[in-house]
C-alpha cells in the first residue's frame, strides 16, 4: 500500500479511538444529564444524525474542492465538537452536550470518505486491499478508544469525562497534521471532464448497488443498536464501567482485526458469499445474546457482532464501487452514505428507547428479522449480478 493509504488508516484510527470513546461513555454520560431515561442516548444518536448530515455535502464538498480541503473541514468540525462537549460537561448542559455530539458527528461524517479516498488512491486491483488497510486502522482505534475512556475520564477533578474530549480534540489535531503528508489524485470534476452521467435513480436502481446498500445497511443498523445499548445493559446487570469498556474495546477489534484477511476471503469465495457469512455471524451474536448475560455472553456475543459487520461492511463498500463510472462516484457515493446513515441515526436513537422500554433480550430477538430480510435480499439481487463483478 502506498503512503497516502497507510496515512489514511491512521486517520481511521484516531477518528474511531474519538468515536469508541464517545461510545463507551455516552449512554453514562446521558444518564447524568438526561431529563429522561428515553433520551439517554439521545446524544449518541445526534452524533449520527450529524453524521448522516454530512454525507451528502461532504462529497459534494470534496467534488468541487478536492478531498485534502474536505478531510480539513471534518477535522476543524471534530475540534469544535470536542470543545462543546467540553464546556457542556463543565456546564452540567445536556442541550450543550447534544449539540456538541452533533458536530462530532458531522466531523465523524466526512471522516466516513477515508475508504473512498484510498480506493481513489491505488490501482484498481488493489480496491478491497485498500479498503481493508483503511479499515485496520480500527484495530489501532480498538486500543486506543476504551483505554483513553477509561484513563481520561477522571482527568479533572469534580467533573467526569471531561477531559475525555479534550484528548478527542487533540486526536482530531494530530489527524489534521498527517492529512497534511498525504497525496491525493485530482478529483474528476464534471467541469473539465465532459463526461454525461447516468441519472442517479438509474445508478441506484441497479441490482449491484441496492445488494450492496441493503448488507452494508443491515449490517450497520444492527451493529450499531447492539452495541449501543451494550453498556447500558451491562450497567443495569450490575457491571462496571471499566467492564464495559473492555467488552467494547474487544467488539471493536472484532470489527476491524479480521480486516487483515477479508480482501482474501473476497477473493477466494465473493463478496456476495462474504456477506450472507457476516450476517450468519451476527445471528449467533444474537443467540449468544438471548444464551444470557454474563460478562462472558456480552464478551462473546459483540466480538461476533464486530466479525459479522466487517464482513458485511467491507464486503459491500466493495461491491458499490462497481455501481458506477469514476464521473459518477461523488453523487453516487453520497447517495450511498446518506441511505446508509440516515438508517444508523434511526438505529442510534432508537437503542436507549428500546433497551428502557422492551429489555435487553427482546431487542436482540427483534434484530432476527432484521437480518433475515438482509439475507433473503441479498440472494434474491446476487442472482441478477453478472459473477465478475461480485469478485
Amino acid at each position: 500500500m502506498n503512503r497516502t493509504v497507510f496515512i489514511l488508516s491512521l486517520c481511521q484510527a484516531l477518528l474511531g479511538t474519538g468515536n469508541i470513546l464517545l461510545i463507551a461513555m455516552a449512554a453514562l454520560i446521558g444518564q447524568s444529564l438526561a431529563p429522561t431515561d428515553a433520551l439517554i442516548t439521545f446524544p449518541l444518536a445526534l452524533q449520527f444524525v450529524g453524521l448522516m448530515s454530512a454525507t451528502i455535502p461532504a462529497s459534494l464538498i470534496m467534488h468541487k474542492l478536492g478531498r485534502r480541503k474536505g478531510f480539513y473541514l471534518g477535522n476543524a468540525l471534530g475540534i469544535l465538537g470536542a470543545l462543546g462537549c467540553t464546556a457542556a460537561l463543565f456546564l452540567h448542559s445536556f442541550v450543550g452536550f447534544c449539540m456538541g455530539s452533533f458536530l462530532l458527528g458531522v466531523g465523524i461524517g466526512f471522516g466516513t470518505l477515508y475508504r473512498f479516498a484510498a480506493i481513489d488512491s491505488c490501482a484498481p486491483e488493489q480496491k478491497s486491499r485498500a479498503i481493508s488497510f483503511v479499515m485496520l486502522g480500527g484495530v489501532l482505534a480498538a486500543f486506543l478508544g476504551p483505554a483513553l475512556a477509561v484513563e481520561s475520564k477522571d482527568w479533572i477533578a469534580d467533573y467526569p469525562f471531561t477531559g475525555s474530549f479534550l484528548g478527542v480534540v487533540a486526536l482530531n489535531v494530530l489527524a489534521f497534521a498527517l492529512l497534511t503528508r498525504a497525496e491525493f489524485p485530482e478529483y474528476m470534476s464534471g467541469s473539465k471532464v465532459q463526461l454525461v452521467a447516468r441519472p442517479l435513480l438509474e445508478i441506484i436502481s441497479q441490482p449491484i448497488f441496492i445488494l450492496s446498500v441493503v448488507a452494508a445497511t443491515v449490517g450497520y443498523v444492527v451493529m450499531n443498536l447492539l452495541m449501543s445499548a451494550t453498556p447500558l445493559a451491562m450497567h443495569h446487570h450490575g457491571f462496571t464501567f471499566t467492564d464495559s469498556a473492555w467488552v467494547i474495546q474487544w467488539h471493536v477489534l472484532g470489527m476491524f482485526l479480521p480486516s487483515f484477511i477479508t480482501p482474501k476471503l473476497i477473493r477466494k469465495f465473493g463478496a456476495v458469499v462474504l456477506t450472507q457469512t457476516g450476517a450468519v455471524l451476527i445471528l449467533l451474536c444474537i443467540a449468544v445474546n438471548y444464551d444470557g448475560q454474563s460478562l462472558w455472553h456480552f464478551w462473546a456475543g459483540l466480538v461476533l457482532l464486530g466479525l459479522g459487520w466487517n464482513f458485511m461492511f467491507i464486503s459491500a463498500t466493495h461491491l458499490v464501487t462497481s455501481a458506477y463510472e469514476p464521473h459518477e462516484k461523488a453523487k453516487t457515493q453520497a447517495a450511498n452514505e446518506f441511505i446508509l446513515f440516515s438508517m444508523v441515526t434511526v438505529s442510534a436513537l432508537s437503542s436507549g428507547w428500546l433497551e428502557a422500554t422492551i429489555g435487553w433480550t427482546k431487542m436482540n430477538l427483534l434484530m432476527i428479522v432484521v437480518v433475515v430480510i438482509s439475507i433473503l435480499v441479498v440472494w434474491f439481487f446476487s442472482r441478477k449480478i453478472p459473477a465478475q463483478a461480485i469478485h
